[in-house]
């Protein structure tokens, strides 16, 4: 049997036959299958974009080599977007998860396509001409998260979505115990990084002692938001995978660590550090704290967790790259990223 619009798409990745009936239980538009399209994949989760009975449709499911949770992850960010509704964060809609395996062989969810491009694959004329443009979509990048903090997650339904108590007491150790564990990568030899045991000291020396939980995206950067493009408008936050209950000021620092701009890091954004027009870091904490009822005293240690963190994930890929897992070339470039995080981390102590 042969379905209309399987042919744009690996029955693997999605299997519209099987698709079909579980969208008419959810009471979707039936009809044919139209204008299917993958628009991400590899390693990352896949999204495939199609349309049904006068309606379009963006899937997302993980990976086609699955990661040990990968379909937890999947359940988690349905969840997400699920209680994001009706609040005032942009995010895509969600119209229907399945939690279960047993349609397609994972997890998955449709959502609501957004009309909007990333902006760490290059501006439009209408933003890199215009600065007025950079800083007033660079305000609402800050709004978003603001927006995002201010979500009362337990009225929201994610009261048991995550682990607030003690989560800022246990990032060091649990990122320090996952630099160690690269070690049983053969050819890898440990982390090289200068500053690593400083940065560590200090982290653990000033954390910050009070804190109002909240919803974390919990990887918050330019290549994880789309921009509306005909206005400087921030049409949606995207790649909700690593969100949790946590500190929200986390995101924040996250973004000013990633923020593009003359000796930042090699990053998401890399292809915008010579992109005149964009607001200072000091410029971006200032809106979130003018959006924001949160004590803005300790942001260094949340910018300087960050790199930390941040630069200890890259790691991974490195040392896989040295055990012949990875790319070498890419973990060599990882690498570097790491070096340039913990330096710029540095210059906060």
């Amino acid at each position: 049997m042969t379905i209309p619009g399987q042919d744009g798409v690996d029955r693997e990745l999605v299997d519209l036959e099987r698709l079909a009936p579980w969208m008419d239980e959810q009471g979707l538009p039936a009809g044919d299958f139209e204008r299917v399209e993958v628009l991400a994949g590899g390693t990352q989760n896949i999204l495939v974009r199609l349309e049904r009975g006068g309606r379009a449709y963006v899937l997302r499911r993980p990976p086609r080599h699955l990661r040990k949770a990968s379909n937890e992850v999947l359940r988690r960010e349905a969840r997400v977007l699920s209680a994001l509704s009706g609040s005032d964060v942009p995010h895509p809609g969600l119209i229907a998860a399945c939690p279960d395996e047993d349609v397609l062989g994972v997890v998955f969810y449709l959502m609501e396509p957004v009309d909007g491009f990333n902006p760490s694959q290059g501006l439009p004329d209408s933003y890199a001409t215009d600065e007025a443009w950079l800083r007033a979509v660079a305000f609402d990048v800050i709004d978003g998260i603001a927006a995002l903090g201010a979500v009362d997650h337990k009225a929201a339904g994610l009261g048991d979505f995550g682990r607030p108590e003690g989560f800022l007491e246990r990032q060091v150790g649990r990122w320090m115990h996952e630099l160690g564990t690269y070690g049983e990568l053969k050819g890898y030899g440990g982390p090289r990084i200068p500053e690593l045991d400083r940065v560590a000291r200090w982290l653990d020396d000033n954390r910050p002692v009070t804190w109002t939980p909240g919803i974390m995206h919990g990887d918050y950067h330019l290549a994880n938001v789309l921009f509306e493009h005909d206005r400087p408008r921030l049409a949606a936050i995207v790649d909700w995978e690593m969100s949790t209950i946590g500190d929200p000021l986390v995101d924040l620092g996250w973004t000013v660590a990633m923020w593009p701009g003359e000796g930042a890091p090699i990053g998401p954004a890399a292809a915008l550090n010579d992109v005149r027009g964009f607001p200072t870091p000091a410029e971006l904490i200032a809106r979130y704290a003018e959006r924001s009822t949160r004590d803005m005293s300790a942001i260094d240690w949340y910018t300087v967790f960050a790199c930390f963190k941040c630069g200890i994930i890259l790691e991974g890929t490195y040392a896989r790259a040295c055990a012949g897992k990875a790319d070498k070339g890419v973990g060599d470039v990882l690498h570097a990223i790491t070096l340039a995080l913990f330096a710029k981390a540095d210059t906060y102590l």
